[in-house]
């Protein structure tokens, strides 16, 4: 019993510390990908599937999430794609279509959030900023009932109370204290 019971704290560890581990990497990933000189576009782009990206000089707030986890050798628009095409009826019919689409389905807030909430670990949107740490994915609606999406990094607000959040959202890729600036409609953790 008592064997088993340390085998079973030392497994614990070891699956905490490559959370922390692969959350931390993705902090760094989003951090290195800031750049004000991209420019906000969300213009329907032909993409090569797998591994597609719209030009690298542009981007909207959802290629923040999908190059940062590109970084880390996960690609969202393949994983998202898969899913899709088995579970096409789960996911958000706002733009009309009939059947997955490659080159923009992984570049849509609501179909990433479907995806977290199935593949990753949802958390609670309540505004304690306690509960918000590097490595998690966040997604709020904005003015205009728009949805945007961000990552948490590691660098604290001028106060020290929040994570920043790297995101897009007509600046650049950039690293900004918005965490609760917006209405947040989810926060997640995803890690393959």
């Amino acid at each position: 019993m008592k064997k088993s019971f340390f085998l079973f704290i030392f497994l614990l560890c070891v699956f905490v510390n490559a959370q922390n581990k692969f959350a931390l990497q993705l902090s760094a990933s989003a951090l290195s990908l800031v750049d004000r000189t991209i420019k906000y576009d969300p213009t329907y782009f032909v993409l090569k599937y797998p591994n597609g990206d719209v030009p690298a000089d542009k981007g909207v707030c959802t290629d923040v999430i999908i190059r940062s986890y590109r970084k880390l050798g996960i690609d969202l628009q393949k994983e998202v794609h898969e899913d899709m095409v088995k579970n096409f009826s789960k996911y958000p019919k706002t733009w009309g279509l009939k059947k997955p689409d490659t080159n923009i389905d992984h570049r849509r807030v609501p179909n990433l959030a479907v995806f977290f909430s199935k593949f990753g670990k949802e958390k609670s949107i309540e505004t304690n900023p306690a509960l918000y740490i590097p490595g998690d994915i966040v997604t709020w609606i904005l003015p205009g009932n728009l949805t945007h999406i961000g990552i948490v990094v590691n660098k604290k607000s001028a106060d020290g109370k929040r994570f920043l959040i790297v995101h897009n959202i007509g600046s650049g890729q950039v690293v900004e204290d918005v965490l609760f600036k917006y209405t947040i409609t989810g926060h997640y953790q995803y890690q393959k």
